[in-house]
Formats: structure tokens, sequence, C-alpha cells
């Protein structure tokens, strides 16, 4: 009998596999591989299936190993970080990065709502995977996010008259991890305003959701804002958008959250403000500040986004949520994420997940709108 390689194999048999065009190497064009004759088949067809699971399929670079990351300078990061061991409620959030990636699979192109394709512009996108974390120690494993954020930020950028750090979109998790990137922007850029989508206020003190148990038990996905105010990271003008959740003690939470520098939009206050006077406020609140902006993707009613640790009934819309975020170009976003998603709560039509990714586009498209001065 005779032998048949793989490849004329899985191929027709009027083609002859020699004309088949793979993607060109590096500083080679695809025209080259024709060599003139124009049967050739090209098998660079951009099929959302095809290769590794990226966001959005933009280039994956293991920015962990020096002397990949050293050659190849970008400008907006994507990084994974899968942890769900702060929550309080349902887990699951650690494979929110790959159920994010997965929703993203659609997205390309260009926006028809902000006239924009932020794939073909200033900015060189990666996509950097997940920062590896041990799922056995709260503790270490940030410690660990906490190092990957310092790497991921220190490389060289590919663009640097628009600034000459990274910027880094975290894809959760559960909320605890913005914690870890809130330490990093604030060793590039000093404190920040956070501009804070949610249903839960998150500025809890660890006394009051942690119990007073441990050290451990009060790092949560509910105290990171408090711990973030008294580490200093974050500025007194920022602002929670969304929140409709119940408080623990009532006016004695709304008074430390004030105290660690947040003013609340709640969620039924978008029935009375609209959409342009959410955006007037928080535009308002925030000022000239450089901003990291965090979405919990239960600010989303339970309608839009039922795979999240703590769904809350009485939330925005995935339309409302998407048009606030657009109409705040022009902010200086030094930072930003997508957490709570956990996927194994969601509909089979992946309807969270696609939201999620669908929001991470729209933080890509506000970095890119606005470059950062040197």
């Amino acid at each position: 009998m005779r032998a048949t390689t793989l490849t004329s194999a899985l191929l027709p048999l009027s083609v002859n596999a020699r004309d088949i065009v793979f993607p060109p190497v590096a500083g080679v064009e695809s025209e080259q591989f024709l060599l003139g004759q124009p049967n050739k088949i090209d098998i660079t067809t951009g099929s959302q299936f095809s290769g590794l699971t990226t966001f959005a399929r933009i280039p994956y670079v293991n920015c962990f190993v020096d002397n990949e990351a050293e050659s190849t300078p970008y400008d907006i990061a994507i990084l994974g970080a899968p942890f769900d061991t702060g929550v309080t409620a349902r887990p699951g959030a650690r494979y929110g990065p790959g159920g994010i990636r997965l929703g993203s699979r659609r997205i390309q192109g260009w926006n028809i709502y902000t006239e924009q394709n932020v794939f073909e512009s200033w900015a060189k996108l990666v996509d950097c995977g997940d920062a590896p974390l041990t799922w056995l120690d709260n503790t270490v494993a940030l410690k660990q996010l906490d190092l990957a954020h310092k790497v991921v930020s220190s490389r060289a950028t590919n663009s640097t008259d628009h600034g000459r750090t990274p910027r880094i979109v975290t894809l959760g998790g559960d909320h605890t991890t913005t914690l870890s990137a809130l330490r990093s922007t604030y060793e590039h850029f000093g404190p920040v305003s956070v501009i804070h989508f949610d249903s839960h206020i998150d500025t809890w003190d660890p006394k009051v959701l942690g119990g007073g148990i441990s050290h451990y038990a009060g790092v949560n996905h509910g105290t990171f804002l408090h711990l973030a105010h008294e580490e200093g990271l974050i500025h007194n003008n920022s602002i929670h958008v969304g929140i409709r959740a119940p408080l623990n003690r009532g006016k004695g939470d709304i008074r430390n959250d004030v105290r660690c520098g947040f003013s609340t939009i709640k969620a039924r206050d978008l029935d009375r403000l609209g959409v342009a006077g959410v955006v007037e406020e928080i535009k308002s609140r925030v000022g000239n500040s450089k901003v990291y902006i965090s979405v919990d993707i239960d600010v989303l009613d339970p309608a839009f986004a039922p795979a999240t640790g703590t769904a809350e009934p009485g939330g925005l819309t995935t339309r409302e949520l998407l048009t606030i975020l657009d109409s705040l170009r022009g902010l200086p976003i030094i930072g930003a994420d997508v957490v709570e998603v956990a996927p194994i709560y969601d509909t089979a039509a992946e309807t969270t997940t696609l939201a999620a990714a669908e929001v991470a586009h729209s933080l890509l498209g506000l970095m890119v709108h606005t470059p950062l001065a040197n």
C-alpha cells in the first residue's frame, strides 16, 4: 500500500498540497509564497476557530519569559487572573479568563458606534495568557498576581510616542484581583480615581466582611477597595456605578464608603438621570485624574449576566453599560478589568461571556482613543 502523508490525506484529490499558502513568517510577505502561480490556496482565512484562543484572536506573547517578551514590545496587554477563592458566594470565576476569551472570538473589525478599529490602531495589542497562580493559598496567589502585573507592565511599549508604560486589561477572576492591578498602576502612575461598576460597594471593612477571623479571611472580593484606600492607591474622587445590593451595617457601611473616597450612582438612578446624566456625573466626579475602570459583570441584571458569583436583580442592561463605557472616551484610562465571570453558571448561549468580552472590547477602545503622555 502506498504511504500517504497527513497533509495530502486531508485535502481534496484535485488539490496539490504544494498549492496551499500557509501564514507567512515574520518579515516575509504572503505574496512571496505564491511564486507567481494564481491557483494557490491561501489557508490564512482568519477563522475564529483556528489557533490558540486568545482575546479577539490577538497575538499571544509569553510576557513572563524575558527573551520572548523583550523582543515583542506592546502597548496594551490582556492578562488573565484565574483566582476565585476570595468570594463570599458562588465560586467559579477562576474559569472567567478562558470564558471571556471564548466569548471574544466574534470580535473584530470596525466598531459601528465608536467608528474605531482597536485592532488596527497605533496600539500593539497582545494577550499574555493567564498569570500562574496557586489555587491553595490566597496570600501566595495574590503575591504572584502582584508580581505578574509588575512584570507585564514593566515591558517596553511598541509606540513610545503614546506612553512608555504598557496598560493592562485584566480578565478575572473574582474582584479581589483588582487589588493587585491597583498596586501595579500606583507604581507607575501614583494614586488613581476608580470608576467601579458593580452591584456591591466592595469597600467593606475586613472586620465586617471576613468577620475579623484573620487577615487571610479579610482580604476578599468585598474588601479590596477598602484595602486599596488604606494603602493609598486611590484618590478620594472615585465613584461606584450600579450599586443595589444590601449593606451589612447600613449607614455605617455608607460612612466607611465615603471615607474610602467614593460617591455612588445606584442602579435605579439610571431611570432618573438617563445614560447622559450618569456619564456627566462620572466625568464630573473624576475630573482630570488618571482613571482605573473596574467592571464587575454583576453590575448587569442577571437576565443579561447570570454567570456570576453574587447576582443581584435590578441591574443595568448590556446596552446601557456599553453605552456608558463608550461615552467615557477622553478620560486617561491607565488600567481596567472585567471580573466575576463564572462560566459554569452561564446559559447555553454564553450570554455572560459574550457580554464580558464586549465590555473588554470597549475598555480597549477607551485606551486606544486616549493615548497616555510619556
